[in-house]
């Protein structure tokens, strides 16, 4: 990165990392100075929580938010009925609109979290693109926007291309998503002056079809600006963990299982995440990400202390922290761990302790359960054991019973 800029937002995303591309750095840096700039990221309702792959943009959005500027955040509730193909495999299922809606009721509570929602000049708006999508005439929508679009160049995006590559089968349906993105931001601009929209780099060429539409259409500059796709330094894609997704909704994963991702980040990637996921100064980020030897556990603390609190507020980011020291350092049980509470009519004559582990989430299966217990993989009450087959009963449940997979890994079962 060459360029130097003049507005705090760009040199805030250009220090800490954020940026992979922008479409005209000079002009959007000069619009940052002379006004306040809306700027959205877009986001189909396909889950009912945004995950931590999700939250790199979200920061950027926080970031445009405390620089002055406007943050928008788009809900596809148009675009979910049609499902993003970029770099799929296969076509998404579709959801109904209730199903839809329920989703951005939840995403919503995410957002609350990082963004302030308010009418003040730079207070963020929550839009949904139904409301432009739904009433949309056809053969208005082919003749005035349909017309703008190369099919030869929607081929050649690579999120096409290398479905297509690999003859797999993309439906006309997917095929008119990267048209509706590209309508959204030409809505976006003329509705409420959007001059901006952010996103990762795969979303690239949507973007600049967006751009290219609002000029032809209204003859007006806007710009595009994408985040680096990030992996962690061992090559794993950012946000995954053994047993599935990292939500970013307390009742979907737990404060602590959430703090516990952070901690177990490697070494390597602590000064990236310091900056990319957190609001420390840049040079106090690189310090902690150069601690070496044991040192660098109290930066892994820091890191997750300081993201748990943005997301889940500064008292689950201590507890998290709390509960972490009690089974760790002192051996405990620790008062934050997940906890799966069993009814006695679930646990009836007794339940296994293979079944305990699928239940906790401490295993996708029974096989990957029988598996864990058999290898010595697990531990009843900081104890090891290797019988699969031990039944437990309501008695034994009425005291929780703590079960660790490895060093990092816990719950607690009890009767509800």
């Amino acid at each position: 990165m060459t360029y130097t800029p003049k507005s705090e937002f760009l040199a805030v995303m250009i220090e800490r990392g954020y940026i992979a591309d922008c479409t005209n750095y000079q002009a959007l840096d000069a619009a940052l100075m002379s006004q306040v700039v809306p700027a959205y990221i877009g986001y189909d309702a396909t889950a009912a929580s945004l995950h931590v792959g999700h939250l790199l943009n979200i920061m950027m959005l926080r970031w445009l938010q405390k620089t002055g500027h406007q943050p928008i955040t788009l809900m596809g509730g148009g675009t979910t009925k049609v499902g993003d193909p970029s770099f799929r495999s296969d076509e998404r299922p579709l959801l109904t609109p209730a199903k839809i809606d329920e989703n951005i009721a939840g995403m919503q509570q995410v957002f609350a979290r990082f963004l302030r929602y308010d009418d003040s000049a730079n207070g963020a708006k929550m839009l949904n693109n139904a409301e432009w999508l739904d009433s949309l005439n056809y053969l208005e929508f082919l003749r005035d926007i349909g017309r703008h679009f190369s099919v030869n160049r929607m081929l050649s995006f690579e999120s096409v291309k290398s479905r297509l590559d690999r003859e797999q089968s993309l439906s006309f349906l997917e095929f008119n998503y990267m048209i509706l993105q590209a309508y959204d931001f030409l809505e976006l601009n003329r509705r409420y002056g959007t001059l901006l929209q952010m996103g990762g780099s795969d979303q690239w060429g949507n973007i600049v079809n967006g751009i290219d539409l609002t000029r032809r259409v209204i003859d007006k500059e806007i710009y595009g600006l994408t985040s680096p796709l990030l992996t962690t330094s061992d090559g794993k894609k950012m946000g995954k963990s053994a047993n599935g997704a990292i939500w970013l909704r307390g009742d979907m994963l737990s404060p602590y299982e959430f703090w516990q991702f952070w901690r177990n980040s490697t070494d390597a990637d602590v000064a990236r995440f310091l900056k990319l996921y957190t609001e420390l100064p840049v040079a106090e980020c690189d310090r902690l990400g150069n601690l070496g030897g044991s040192e660098i556990n109290a930066a892994k603390i820091i890191l997750a202390n300081e993201v748990t609190t943005l997301l889940h507020g500064a008292e689950a980011a201590a507890a998290a922290e709390a509960t972490a020291r009690e089974v760790f350092e002192n051996g405990g049980v620790g008062d934050d761990l997940p906890q799966l509470a069993l009814s006695v009519d679930e646990v009836g004559d007794g339940i296994s302790l293979a079944q305990l582990v699928v239940r906790s989430g401490l295993a996708k299966t029974g096989k990957d359960g029988k598996r864990l217990i058999a290898e010595g993989g697990l531990k009843v009450n900081d104890e090891t054991t290797v019988d699969a087959g031990r039944l437990f009963t309501a008695a034994d449940l009425e005291v929780p019973v703590k079960l660790s997979a490895g060093k990092k890994r816990h719950a607690l079962v009890s009767i509800s």
